[in-house]
């Protein structure tokens, strides 16, 4: 029985799926429920299992786009399973190779006669219409293109595959590589185009003392990590700030769909995450209402997942406000991009010891610039400064703000 697998649908908005990696080659035996294969949507990979055992034969390559519902293998269920080993070939041992006598062949070939040289005619280096309009876009002279259409016309595949000039080479490695971008590396690029195209985008900027965090960290870090088994970063105050935040100024957590104003009164906050297929955004569900250990484990087990490839579509789908944590790489300052239809982004830093001025005195402190990115159609300055200026206040004075005053019961120490 010959069994057609069909590509399953990752989520309601995805139509297509790219093949990204095949896990088996055409004519193995798979067992059922073995990964066969990586699928690349425009929000995630996912693996790809099979539906029963047996001789697969492959009806896609990588990289091509499949719509959902297409069949891209076949799967002989009847096939018998292989023992293992390959028989070994009856007879005598290894034959050796034989070699041929150029003399004993016949009469000697005659040695192939150079190609003539094309003429040329008025349509070499010519381009066709098409392959004129890429060179435009490419703004490639077609004398710097090699037709290798009739008569040396210039053709579109020769101006798809044309390269702008680098420059004389003056020595040294000059290797170039062309790779397809992934679904999801497109999806991502696409998206950020359309935030800076279709958003009203502004960034504000502020500092923040870090004092108060790393005095609390160098306290209770050991018996926060003893007790939980998780790290106590700075990932769990940034986010209990922000939620914070986010209820004083509601309209920072609110989104624009259409000529209608979207509010929540949750707080869904995405993490951007560099995983190994490029940056993906895992949500943690109703932050507001997570301990500081609650965010410490959410954040680690969706970085785990991210990082596995693991991470599934219903884990990035939503979130009403994104942080970003660009100081994990040394970024000092950066203006972050909304992530839509969101319409604010706090943008986190590397902390650097600066002078400040504190109590009328310059002393030096462990400092982070901070960043908000807000779209200006739904945020005005007001509610835009406020909301960071509130991100400030509670992560200088966590304590109080973040705490209530009682540390330990905060850490559930």
């Amino acid at each position: 029985m010959i069994l057609e697998m069909k590509v399953p649908s990752p989520g309601e908005s995805i139509k297509e799926v790219e093949i990204a990696t095949w896990l088996v080659k055409d004519g193995d035996y798979v067992e059922k429920d073995q990964a066969i294969a990586e699928v690349d949507s425009d929000k995630a990979t996912l693996e790809l299992p099979a539906e029963a055992s047996g001789i697969i034969t492959l009806k896609a390559e990588e990289g091509d786009a499949v719509a959902v519902g297409a069949v891209v293998c076949l799967i002989d269920t009847g096939a018998a399973k292989p023992d293992g080993g390959a028989p070994e070939a009856s007879g005598p041992a290894k034959e050796e190779a034989k070699t041929v006598d150029p003399e004993a062949s016949g009469p000697k070939a005659e040695a192939p006669k150079a190609a003539p040289v094309a003429e040329k005619t008025y349509a070499t280096q010519a381009p066709s219409p098409a392959a004129r309009k890429i060179l435009e876009a490419k703004s490639i002279e077609q004398s710097e293109i090699l037709g290798t259409g009739k008569g040396g016309r210039i053709t579109k595949d020769d101006a798809v595959n044309a390269v702008p000039s680098m420059g004389t080479p003056t020595g040294g490695n000059r290797g170039s590589e062309r790779t397809k971008l992934s679904m999801l590396r497109r999806k991502v690029a696409e998206r950020l185009v359309s935030a800076k195209n279709e958003t009203a985008m502004l960034t504000t900027f502020n500092e923040v003392d870090m004092t108060a965090i790393y005095a609390l960290r160098d306290q209770y870090k050991e018996e926060f990590k003893a007790k939980h088994g998780l790290g106590l970063g700075f990932m769990s105050f940034f986010t209990k700030a922000v939620t914070r935040a986010l209820q004083l100024y509601p309209d920072v957590n609110s989104m624009i769909d259409g000529q209608e104003k979207i509010s929540y009164d949750f707080c869904d906050i995405s993490v951007a995450v560099s995983g190994p297929k490029g940056l993906m955004v895992p949500v943690m569900r109703n932050a507001e209402t997570l301990s500081f250990r609650g965010v410490e484990a959410e954040i680690k087990r969706l970085a785990i997942r991210a990082r596995d490839g693991q991470i599934t579509v219903d884990e990035m789908t939503g979130g009403t406000f994104t942080i970003s944590n660009g100081g994990v790489f040394g970024s000092m300052l950066s203006t972050p991009i909304i992530n839509p239809p969101q319409s604010g982004i706090l943008g986190m830093h590397n902390v650097v010891e600066r002078a400040i001025v504190k109590n009328g005195q310059i002393v030096i402190a462990p400092v982070m610039y901070v960043a908000l990115s807000y779209d200006h159609r739904i945020i005005d300055g007001r509610e835009s400064v406020g909301f960071l200026v509130a991100v400030k206040e509670a992560l200088e004075n966590p304590a109080e703000l973040l705490m209530g005053g009682n540390v330990k019961k905060a850490l559930e120490l």
